[in-house]
């Protein structure tokens, strides 16, 4: 199998390659509302015409009062629809499919945002030293767990009808889906706690929920651990089981991945320290999980070469996901297509506090992303400690701002979820 052979999707969608622009976050939100702006388009339109087949979006979030940053999209009722109608024509100008990656960050919701920071308990991030830099979760009610269910389900209603052509619902790196999985962090004694299928169910409701709001041809993807890589968390045998239970739920893709904000695996280490590879950081663990699971699967972390892409593809995974590669060079899928071998290496600093560190990293890659969003090309020398410092100084304003929205612009009573039927909503405008 090549990088270029085209893959069908049980939805019935074609995607025209086997790579795809993995999510990453690019708290580029334009304020007042949290909505995708001009910036994001010039981003998305560079990722169109760089050649992946499938792409992914930065993570946005279905209930405005839980952010993962200060600078995260919001898609939830009552949402004007223009900014990602624009948004979606903007990302598949290329031709390639567009999917919206949905969340909800629980627990992982820095303590200086309002809103609220829930959990399946009420245990909080581990930090050590920088455990204050989050908030204390509060244990979901019922009540809580069914709205935020419907939640995930209006906004992939919302994003089909704004012309996405499908969603990803995030299942890892620590979010709210995440931490009912983990034993670690879900220590409930009701029908979401305790034994897998019931730290699963949160997780298959969503799947549930979400495919009964969209039309058939409509594609619905998940991202999940292959393991938390936490002493005693969420592993790759019961990462298994998981993807057993999506038997019979039209699952079109799963995206494999790994860590949370106490593990950086996404970052090439690990709290329980087991090795990574130094690129596909996740194969040895996932390559069993090929030929148990029912739905095709796509490896992301830490690509940069094509090689290693194309060892992805041998080992039976059926699309190769790139992130930080291509906030480097957007435009990488094509020049592998022309046959150059152009290897991008993804930015590591060797700081003594590695929370730091991953903090650094991440601060870098929105910086390329940044540049790129304002028509630039990434800069190939740039300071972390500069580019960390100056996202901290953006983030003071944008929290304030978010503040004043959120305090004027409540949650919105929830529509009632209805199954898109009318074929002139499905399509991008």
């Amino acid at each position: 199998m090549h990088l270029s052979t085209p893959l069908e999707l049980r939805s019935g969608s074609r995607i025209a390659n086997r790579i795809a622009k993995a999510a990453m976050e690019e708290s580029l939100a334009r304020q007042p509302g949290q909505l995708p702006g001009p910036e994001i388009e010039e981003l998305y339109r560079s990722w169109a015409r760089g050649g992946s087949g499938l792409i992914i979006t930065g993570n946005v979030m279905v209930d405005r009062r839980a952010l993962t940053s200060p600078g995260t999209i919001v898609l939830d009722a009552g949402t004007d629809l223009a900014p990602f109608r624009r948004w979606a024509t903007a990302a598949g100008s290329g031709g390639g499919q567009v999917w919206m990656q949905i969340n909800h960050p629980g627990r992982q919701v820095r303590s200086d945002l309002p809103g609220v920071a829930w959990g399946p308990s009420d245990i909080g991030v581990s930090l050590g030293k920088h455990t204050s830099a989050f908030a204390r979760p509060t244990a979901m009610t019922e009540a809580d767990i069914q709205a935020t269910i419907h939640r995930f389900a209006t906004t992939a209603r919302l994003a089909e009808e704004s012309g996405f052509h499908g969603v990803q619902i995030h299942a890892a790196h620590g979010y709210l889906l995440s931490q009912f999985l983990s034993p670690l962090v879900n220590h409930r004694a009701d029908q979401w706690g305790g034994s897998l299928e019931n730290r699963a169910r949160l997780l298959l409701s969503v799947v549930r929920a979400v495919r009964a709001v969209v039309s058939p041809g409509f594609a619905v993807s998940i991202k999940i651990n292959t393991a938390d890589f936490q002493r005693g968390g969420f592993d790759v045998d019961e990462v298994e089981q998981v993807l057993g239970f999506l038997t019979g739920l039209d699952v079109d893709l799963v995206e494999l991945s790994g860590g949370s904000m106490e593990s950086a695996a996404t970052m090439g280490r690990t709290a329980d320290d087991r090795t990574l590879g130094r690129e596909a950081y996740f194969l040895a663990i996932a390559e069993r999980l090929v030929a148990s699971t029912p739905v095709p699967l796509m490896l992301t972390g830490g690509i940069g070469r094509r090689a290693s892409a194309e060892l992805v593809l041998a080992s039976g995974f059926a699309m190769v996901g790139l992130a930080t590669a291509l906030a480097l060079r957007p435009d990488l899928p094509a020049r592998w297509e022309k046959g150059e071998d152009i290897e991008v290496a993804a930015p590591r600093l060797d700081w003594r506090d590695r929370d730091i560190a991953s903090a650094g990293v991440l601060a870098l890659v929105r910086t390329h992303m940044g540049r790129v969003s304002r028509g630039l090309a990434p800069r190939s020398r740039t300071s972390a400690r500069l580019a960390l410092a100056l996202e901290g100084l953006r983030n003071r304003g944008t929290i304030r701002a978010y503040g004043r929205w959120l305090a004027q612009n409540p949650v919105p009573e929830a529509d009632a979820p209805q199954r898109l039927t009318d074929p002139a909503r499905q399509t991008p405008s």
